[in-house]
């Protein structure tokens, strides 16, 4: 019999519970030995929950249980959770977590911490996605040539809402919060950050690479407009907020950013609060993964194939991949040097020689437009909408900076990357 604790019993908590309950028998003869719960911590004992477990609000009564023989954190947060599962492992326990901005921030130390103990992550990114396993497993043979995913089930849906039904950025927020995909507060999933923390822990895994969110940029989905859902479909493009992890040369880019997608890619494809994950080997070529990225359910499968994987006795995998670092170090490629395609979009006071200005000044910093539409605005208003061809992203934010100081540019200018 293997016997758990589970730090956190709320959404995840409680279906983990459930489900090692409900299927216990297929668990079981999966894993070898049953799997139970003994304990669980909680913040609030009063609180009413839909499983019958022992529960405590003192940490220690499961970190220091010599019955228990793998710890569940599902905290949340980063520096807590951090000196809880670092207290586990230095007491021989296993660990299983679905915490990916704990991941996200001390992924290294506590690989080095755990050396041989069972530290397993599946549910921290993509929900009940096995992507953590496809990369450090079915992918190993293979150079990683790029990840690019659709990570983040909140911005996603609102927008596959605004591609769809033609409404604005707020009224959809609005309304995944109603729904519940959304938090009352939304910043992190809009903003761009869950999916930052997603994308590093894929990174180390497939690159070795150690950066943190701070290192990599990040933009979220706010700014976007009816006007840029218009100007993407008519030139057949999605979009989509993708976290991307691409290797070039010696060096390694990784950004999250909304993204003009071609209609006819298979991520492009991903809709609602799905996730989708396309990954390129250089032997294997593209692999797709699909499935729900979020919700107790979905969250907690993968959860328990983790305590399945570690109730088998197996030896514990390299936790991020690696058993020794690659002889060929890659390094994180600096935002600035990062080539794309760009779409612009800028709200300009209708008079002439606003064009030949812009013109000029994407021609100063060697930047080629590619298409350009005028669309009417407000009286005596236009909006530019521009598509370039690929350059580096340090001349893009010069002339970003120089076209916002156009007299008759009323606006900051928007930015979309475009990924074809």
């Amino acid at each position: 019999m293997i016997r758990i604790g589970i730090i956190g019993v709320g959404t995840v908590g409680e279906s983990v519970a459930k489900i090692l309950q409900n299927n216990r028998d297929i668990i079981s003869a999966r894993a070898g030995k049953e799997i139970v719960v003994k304990r669980g911590v909680v913040r609030d004992l009063s609180k009413k929950r839909s499983v019958d477990i022992p529960l405590t609000v003192d940490v220690d009564e499961v970190l220091e249980d010599p019955q228990i023989d793998i710890i569940v954190e599902l905290m949340g947060g980063v520096e807590e959770p951090y000196r809880v599962v670092r207290r586990a492992l230095e007491n021989g326990k296993a660990v299983v977590t679905a915490n990916k901005a704990l991941l996200a921030y001390h992924r290294y130390e506590l690989q080095e911490i755990a050396g041989g103990i069972p530290f397993e992550f599946e549910a921290s990114v993509a929900g009940g996605i096995p992507i953590i396993k496809a990369l450090r497993e079915g992918l190993s043979a293979n150079h990683i040539e790029s990840i690019t995913g659709i990570i983040n089930g909140t911005a996603n849906y609102i927008l596959t809402k605004m591609m769809s039904e033609n409404v604005c950025f707020a009224t959809i927020l609005e309304e995944a919060q109603e729904l519940g995909y959304a938090e009352e507060d939304p910043t992190f999933d809009i903003g761009g950050f869950d999916a930052a923390h997603k994308l590093l822990i894929l990174a180390s895994i497939a690159y070795g690479i150690d950066a943190k969110p701070e290192d990599i940029l990040i933009e979220g989905i706010e700014q976007i407009t009816q006007s840029d859902i218009g100007f993407a479909k008519e030139f057949g493009y999605t979009i989509k907020l993708l976290g991307i992890a691409k290797k070039a040369g010696e060096y390694v880019e990784l950004r999250v950013h909304p993204a003009l997608v071609p209609q006819n890619r298979m991520i492009a494809k991903v809709d609602g609060v799905m996730n989708g994950i396309s990954v390129i080997g250089d032997k294997v070529g593209e692999t797709m993964y699909y499935g729900p990225g979020a919700g107790g359910d979905a969250t907690a499968s993968a959860v328990i194939s983790d305590l399945i994987a570690i109730a088998r006795g197996g030896k514990s995998s390299p936790m991020l991949g690696f058993k020794r670092p690659l002889e060929s170090g890659l390094q994180l490629l600096e935002r600035e040097s990062i080539v794309s395609k760009y779409y612009i979009r800028l709200d300009v006071e209708d008079r002439p020689g606003v064009l030949s200005k812009v013109s000029a000044i994407m021609g100063e910093q060697n930047i080629s437009i590619e298409t350009m539409l005028q669309k009417p605005g407000s009286k005596e208003s236009a909006s530019l909408l521009l598509a370039t061809h690929a350059c580096e992203e340090s001349a893009m934010q010069v002339a970003l900076r120089e076209l916002f100081e156009i007299e008759s540019v009323r606006e900051r200018p928007v930015m979309i990357r475009i990924e074809e």
